[in-house]
C-alpha cells in the first residue's frame, strides 16, 4: 500500500506535524520503535516554552520560537495540556557582564518578543527573594513559560490519532530508499516515493517526515548526497520534591554559552522543582545514563542562581539527549536532491516550544505538494484525562458518581485514582506500559517514585490489556518487572 506520508518518529515534533496534517483529506501514518509516543526527546526535557531572545536573528530557531511561543497557550486549550506562562529572568553576576544583558535585549526585540526589559537588583529582588546575593543584574522576559512536555505530546498524538493518522509504535525504520533508485523490476518507473523497511515490514510513501531526533541525520544520509551530521548532546537534571516547588516562581537563566542556556532552575507546571541540564557531546545516541559527576555539576551550578537547595529532596534525576546538528541551526525542508522528503531534524532547545509552529510549517508544505483538500469533520478540541489532585470536591464527587473507580486512589503521592488509569489505558494511543501511565496520569511521579503503586499499576494494566503480569514492562521492549516459572 502507497501512503501519501509516513512520518518517521512520534517526538513532539513527528506528533506536531502529524496532528496538522491530520486536518487534510490523506493518508498519513507515524512509524515509531518504541513501544509509546515521547519516549526520546520529549520526555526528558527541561518543560520550557522559551520566550525566545537568544537565538540568532533570522534562524529557523528565531522565527518558530516566537511562532510557537505565540501559539501554545491557545493550543493548551485548545487540547487541554498543562501550561504556565510564568515568565523568565536570566541572571548577570558580573556588572562586567551587563553588556551581554543587553546584546539579549537587542537579540529579543529584532526577533519580536515583546516585553522584555532589564531588572535591576532591588526590583529583582522582590520578584525572587530566593536568587543568590551575587546577582547583579537580568533579563526579564514575561512571555516566558513552563509546559507539560508529556501533556503536549500526547495531546497532539491523541488528536491525531482521532483525525484519522494511524500509529505504529514498536516499529523500528532501518532503512530508507527512493523509488527511483530501486533497482528491482517490481518497483522500476516508481517516482517521487520512499520505500521504507522496518522491523514490522515494508511501508511506501509518496512522501515521508524525517523526525527521528538524534537519529535524523541517519536517514536524510540515505537519500541525500548533502550530508547532515547530528552529535547527541546529553543533559542531565535533578527534580525536587513539590515541599520546594515554589522556591522559585520564575523559570531562572544564566547567561547562555556556546553550549546553550545553561543550568536553569524552573517551576514546573505540576509544582516540581527542576534544576539542569548539563551539556556534554557524546557519541552515543542512546546515552541517557546519568552520572555522580553530572548530577554535582548541576547543583553546583544551579546554586550560583538561587543559593543552597537541599539535595535531600531530590526525588529522581534523569537525562535527556538534544539533536545537535553541525550547523547549529534546525534543518527544516525539501533536500535539493530528495524531492518529497521533509527533514525535521537538528531539533534541539528551543524545540519543545516550537514544535506546534514546525508542525504548522511542515503540514503546509506538504498540502501544497500534494493539493490535499481540508477535511469537513476535522476534530479540533481533545478533552485530557480528568486530574483528581486538581479538582474540588464537587467535581470529585462527579467523577465518582459517573464512575465509582475515582474513588479507589492508586497512587498516593500524586493522588491518582484507578479511574485515571483506566481512562489513560482506554482512551485513543492508550497505555500499554507503566511509564505510559506515568505520563499520562502522573501515577508514581511523586516522592516514593512508584515504590507503593508500581504493583498495582501492573495488575491493573494487565487486567485492561487482557495479558499475563509477566508480560507487563515498564517502557516496552524486555523492561518487565516479573520473570522466571513464578512470576505469576
Amino acid at each position: 500500500m502507497m501512503h501519501d506520508v509516513v512520518i518517521i518518529g512520534a517526538g513532539v515534533s513527528g506528533c506536531a506535524v502529524a496532528r496538522e496534517l491530520s486536518r487534510y483529506d490523506m493518508d498519513v501514518i507515524v512509524l515509531e520503535r518504541a513501544s509509546d509516543v515521547c519516549e526520546g526527546t520529549s520526555k526528558a526535557n527541561s518543560g520550557i516554552v522559551h520566550a525566545g531572545y537568544d537565538a540568532e536573528p533570522g534562524t529557523w530557531k528565531a522565527l518558530l520560537n516566537i511562532q510557537g511561543s505565540r501559539q501554545m497557550e491557545e493550543l493548551s486549550k485548545e487540547l487541554d495540556f498543562p501550561y504556565r506562562r510564568n515568565g523568565s529572568l536570566v541572571l548577570c553576576f558580573e556588572e562586567s557582564d551587563r553588556g551581554k544583558l543587553e546584546e539579549l535585549l537587542g537579540k529579543g526585540k529584532k526577533n519580536g518578543v515583546e516585553e522584555l526589559r532589564i531588572l535591576e537588583r532591588e526590583e529583582l529582588f522582590k520578584l525572587e527573594p530566593n536568587l543568590s546575593a551575587d546577582v547583579a543584574a537580568a533579563l526579564y522576559a514575561p512571555t516566558g513559560g513552563i509546559v507539560c512536555p508529556f501533556g503536549l505530546t500526547i495531546a497532539l498524538a491523541e488528536n491525531a490519532c482521532v483525525n484519522g493518522v494511524e500509529f505504529r509504535l514498536n516499529t523500528e525504520v532501518r532503512k530508507v530508499w527512493k523509488m527511483e533508485d530501486m533497482e528491482d523490476r517490481e518497483n522500476a518507473g516508481k517516482k517521487n516515493g520512499y520505500r521504507l523497511e522496518t522491523s514490522q515490514g515494508v511501508f511506501e510513501a509518496r512522501m515521508v517526515v524525517n523526525a527521528a531526533g538524534v537519529y535524523a541525520d541517519v536517514f536524510h544520509n540515505m537519500v541525500s548526497a548533502k550530508k547532515l551530521h547530528i552529535t547527541p548532546r546529553k543533559g542531565e537534571y535533578c527534580l525536587f520534591d513539590k515541599t520546594v516547588g515554589d522556591y522559585v516562581s520564575h523559570t531562572v537563566f544564566q547567561l547562555p554559552t556556546k553550549y546553550g542556556k545553561g543550568v536553569l532552575v524552573t517551576p514546573t507546571v505540576h509544582g516540581n522543582l527542576l534544576m539542569g541540564p548539563t551539556a556534554e557531546d557524546i557519541g552515543d545516541k542512546e546515552g541517557t545514563n546519568t552520572t555522580g559527576g553530572g548530577l554535582e555539576d548541576v547543583l553546583k551550578r544551579g546554586g550560583l542562581s538561587v543559593g543552597s537547595v537541599p539535595a535531600g529532596k531530590i526525588i529522581t534525576s534523569f537525562a535527556g539527549l538534544r539533536a545537535h546538528e553541525d550547523g547549529g541551526d534546525f534543518v527544516i525542508g525539501e533536500p535539493e536532491d530528495a524531492e518529497g522528503f521533509f527533514d525535521v531534524a537538528g531539533i534541539e532547545s528551543p524545540g519543545l516550544t516550537c514544535a506546534p509552529a514546525i508542525g504548522k510549517y511542515v503540514a503546509e508544505l506538504i498540502r501544497k505538494r500534494g493539493n490535499f483538500p481540508e477535511k469537513e469533520n476535522f476534530v479540533s478540541k481533545r478533552e485530557g484525562i480528568p486530574s483528581t489532585a486538581l479538582a474540588d470536591t464537587a467535581r470529585r464527587q462527579e467523577l465518582i458518581g459517573e464512575n465509582p473507580a475515582y474513588a479507589n486512589v492508586i497512587c498516593r503521592c500524586e493522588l491518582v485514582t484507578e479511574g485515571e488509569i483506566l481512562d489513560a489505558i482506554h482512551r485513543p494511543l492508550g497505555a500499554t506500559t507503566l511509564d505510559g501511565i506515568k505520563r499520562r496520569t502522573r501515577a508514581g511521579m511523586g516522592r516514593c517514585q512508584a515504590g507503593f503503586c508500581a504493583p498495582k499499576t501492573v495488575e491493573i494494566l494487565a487486567r485492561e490489556l487482557g495479558r499475563d503480569m509477566g508480560e507487563i514492562s515498564k517502557a516496552g521492549g524486555e523492561s518487565r518487572f516479573l520473570t522466571g516459572p513464578d512470576r505469576k
